[in-house]
């Protein structure tokens, strides 16, 4: 059975998370739905595999999953049958390539890369309500680099996991965290770009709560680093909501969907 790559993305507000579930709307769901009416050969109940099991809420622009179908479908109508069938749920396959028989989403992975999304004003959010988590004081993003820079390399994140992380280590390389700021007229939105080969279970959504308690001013940045070395998970800040969180990417030794792109340009 030929095997296809799938770049999805998604708004995960509607959403129980990425993975299946019996009784609870799911986006892996909603993808093996359109396959199975798509594809005879994808029979219900037949799974498929993705990159990361996005929580509630999170959303996507680069999620990957992989599918066993039972016909050597041209990538380009594979994807735009797809998102026929999806409608009108609110995710879509952005591209759609032939992969190798060995290319698994999850396991040929050599990265992931996650944006957060926080806001600073006192005004509602409209257009971008779910999109963003929103706080109503102001940041100092200079405190929060400095907090941030407490965390790159090769730690044990204990402090910054889940306690119901299934992850065999606390132990993960953050090779990128970045903190861009953008002046808006009734405030501002700061950007938290995140880099590893995997992450824990809350992870990203622990690091930015803590280093928004720096930007506001009720930790000094130092205080990151000695929750990191705790090693205990009542260190950490608060865990910020899913609402800002998107898995933007996903990296292998080879971009499957580069040819895909080309073509579809």
């Amino acid at each position: 059975m030929p095997r296809f790559a799938l770049k999805i993305e998604y708004d995960g507000g509607p959403f129980a998370g990425w993975q299946a579930q019996a009784d609870r709307a799911s986006v892996q769901g909603e993808v093996e739905r359109a396959l199975a009416a798509l594809d005879p050969g994808f029979q219900a109940g037949a799974r498929i595999a993705a990159a990361g099991r996005t929580d509630a809420g999170v959303h996507a622009t680069g999620q990957v999953a992989h599918a066993d179908l039972s016909r050597d479908w041209d990538p380009f109508r594979l994807a735009e049958a797809l998102n026929w069938h999806l409608k009108p749920t609110p995710v879509a396959v952005l591209a759609a390539a032939r992969v190798a028989d060995d290319f698994h989403a999850r396991f040929s992975a050599q990265g992931r890369r996650y944006l957060f999304r926080l806001l600073s004003r006192r005004a509602p959010v409209t257009h971008d309500r779910g999109q963003v988590w929103q706080v109503a004081h102001l940041l100092d993003a200079g405190a929060m680099r400095q907090g941030a820079a407490h965390l790159l390399g090769n730690h044990d994140f204990t402090t910054f996991r889940s306690t119901m992380c299934q992850a065999a280590s606390p132990v993960k390389t953050l090779d990128r965290i970045e903190i861009e700021e953008i002046v808006l007229p009734h405030g501002a939105e700061y950007r938290f770009h995140l880099s590893a080969r995997s992450f824990l279970h809350n992870q990203v959504r622990s690091i930015v709560g803590t280093l928004e308690r720096v930007g506001a001013g009720a930790w000094e940045p130092g205080r990151v680093r000695e929750a990191l070395d705790a090693r205990d998970r009542a260190a950490c800040g608060p865990v910020c909501p899913p609402q800002g969180l998107y898995l933007v990417g996903v990296d292998y030794p080879v971009d499957p969907f580069s040819a895909a792109a080309s073509s579809a340009g």
